[in-house]
């Protein structure tokens, strides 16, 4: 019988790249609290969070591996968010430009044996992106055209907001939309499941 896998996300974002893998999965929403602490550097909030919300599922789906990710981006040493609304898109884009800006996108896998311990596994993908000076007028009008309120620091990288930077450099092209599919497919393949073959489980 097929291992189940489970996406630990509500993020279409997310769901959407798992989908270019080929395999089924269930989705579903992990209750995890994802206020950092105090202290908390971005890359460890952003390893914290991924396997906070892997755990919470295996312990409650045993047997399934489950895929915890989380994303925390930064710039100028302030964390950068989801902005919710247009004018804290166009506020934290203000912000960012000419900078550059980190992104630390971690994965986790997590399965429950019978006993009930949990293996779990963690990764972080670096993303580096410099902004290009943007002037007020072409600020407004990428956020008008790519409505980017539901991402953190209020671009997507897969649209328009390409156009926003001189350069991005990073470990996995595919950690910027959410989800680390190098990583991914890798930590897979260690619980026996193969995007590359029949193989979806042991």
């Amino acid at each position: 019988m097929p291992t189940p896998l489970i996406l630990g996300s509500s993020s279409r974002y997310r769901a959407t790249a798992l989908r270019t893998l080929g395999l089924e999965f269930q989705q579903l929403s992990p209750d995890v609290d994802e206020s950092p602490r105090k202290g908390e550097q971005p890359d460890a909030l952003a390893l914290r969070l991924a396997q906070d919300k892997a755990r919470y599922l295996a312990q409650r789906h045993p047997g399934a591996v489950v895929i915890g990710s989380d994303q925390v981006g930064s710039c100028e040493q302030r964390l950068l968010t989801k902005p919710g609304t247009q004018a804290n898109a166009i506020r934290s884009l203000q912000q960012c430009s000419g900078q550059l800006a980190t992104f630390y996108t971690a994965l986790a896998l997590a399965r429950s044996a019978p006993d009930g311990k949990i293996e779990i596994t963690g990764d972080i993908s670096v993303t580096e992106l410099k902004f290009r000076t943007l002037n007020a007028e072409q600020i407004a009008f990428y956020v008008k055209q790519d409505m980017p309120i539901d991402t953190a620091g209020a671009f997507k990288v897969e649209g328009l907001g390409i156009s926003l930077f001189d350069s991005v450099r990073a470990e996995d092209p595919s950690a910027l939309i959410g989800l680390p599919l190098i990583a991914l497919t890798t930590r897979l393949k260690d619980f026996g499941i193969d995007p590359l073959t029949a193989r979806k489980g042991p």
